[in-house]
């Protein structure tokens, strides 16, 4: 922990006791994630709350607070917010605990929590209005951001490998392909990071949803192929095809969905998923090698094996999978990021 850190901590502390009037017993980590955002547990009168330590200088906590009212607004279990100090980036929550989707995940709880999930993301998807939500748009730009960051982070800064002009050439048409795709979808309120690390686990309303500060109106199948084909835990195809078509069949039953055949509602979901997963690539790479926390590399195999197998999957993908194949793999291998 950095000086700097150290002395948010304290000034933390006495906004809970000197500012908001707790009596408070102890205040300890509770997690961090991959922004420059920390979390504590504070402890006060028999109850426990969580306390987010948003530096103004890196991290703007306004936008947490306008999409938490969005979410709760729309029936999700977003934490409810008791106090904030916007200006110096402290927020007082309500605590879901400590037991998270990935903690609990097993063979025999998987079906009922994604039910949970499931249902929740079609309250978030029908229940927030996008005309008047506020929120910016997944727009061809921000695409395209995302997607670079597999190139200029995960192949040029973690694994050396310069892209000559025929790699480039694939790599720009994967690029319209997936951005194409991404448009042409119904546009949603997106999370944008819906998967087993920011649910947790509750006895009512479950799950509680977490870290969706970054929420934009978007792609459909964003959220679902985040869920379902989650960077840090993998299901049976088999089990992610019945869970993506019950949803499928809820969207189409609230109207979210309009005359969306299956086939190109499926396609959908698989370019969605190349798409994050390219980019969670990049960021994992870019937490490594920019914030100094290597832990995520070892999800990288896991996500580059959704990307090959929906490759394998369509033939206008054949040039990028010989690519991976050919020149990304047999490095991450060398590299021992695998």
């Amino acid at each position: 922990m950095t000086i700097q850190q150290d002395e948010r901590l304290e000034a933390l502390s006495g906004w809970l006791v000197e500012t908001l009037k707790l009596t408070v017993e102890a205040v300890e980590p509770a997690s961090s994630d991959a922004s420059f955002r920390r979390y504590f547990r504070a402890y006060s009168n028999g109850m426990s709350f969580i306390v987010m330590d948003a530096p103004p200088s890196r991290e703007n906590v306004r936008p947490f607070i306008r999409v938490a009212a969005l979410l709760r607004n729309a029936g999700v279990q977003a934490p409810e917010i008791i106090a904030t100090d916007e200006e110096r980036g402290f927020l007082l929550l309500t605590d879901f605990g400590t037991r998270s989707y990935l903690d609990a995940l097993n063979a025999a709880s998987a079906d009922r929590l994604y039910e949970d999930a499931l249902d929740a993301l079609a309250l978030m998807q029908s229940g927030v209005d996008i005309e008047t939500s506020g929120l910016p748009p997944y727009d061809e730009r921000l695409l395209g951001v995302e997607l670079d960051l597999f190139r200029d982070w995960f192949l040029g800064l973690l694994l050396g490998l310069a892209l000559d002009p025929s790699d480039s050439e694939v790599f720009d048409d994967l690029k319209q392909r997936l951005i194409a795709s991404a448009l042409e979808q119904p546009r949603v309120c997106v999370h944008r990071d819906y998967h087993s690390r920011n649910l947790m686990v509750t006895e009512r309303l479950n799950p509680g949803v977490l870290d969706f500060q970054d929420a934009v109106i978007g792609p459909v199948t964003y959220d679902l192929v985040s869920l379902l084909r989650d960077c840090y835990i993998s299901w049976p195809p088999s089990m992610v095809e019945v869970w993506m078509i019950d949803h499928y069949t809820r969207l189409c039953e609230t109207g979210v969905l309009d005359s969306v055949d299956l086939d190109l509602f499926r396609r959908w979901f698989d370019l969605m998923g190349m798409q994050r997963h390219l980019k969670a690539i990049g960021i994992f790479a870019r937490l490594k090698l920019r914030d100094g926390k290597p832990g995520y590399l070892k999800d990288i195999p896991r996500t580059m094996n959704y990307v090959t197998e929906i490759c394998r999957r369509y033939p206008e993908f054949a040039g990028f999978l010989s690519f991976l194949d050919n020149r990304v793999l047999p490095r991450m291998s060398l590299d021992k990021v695998t």
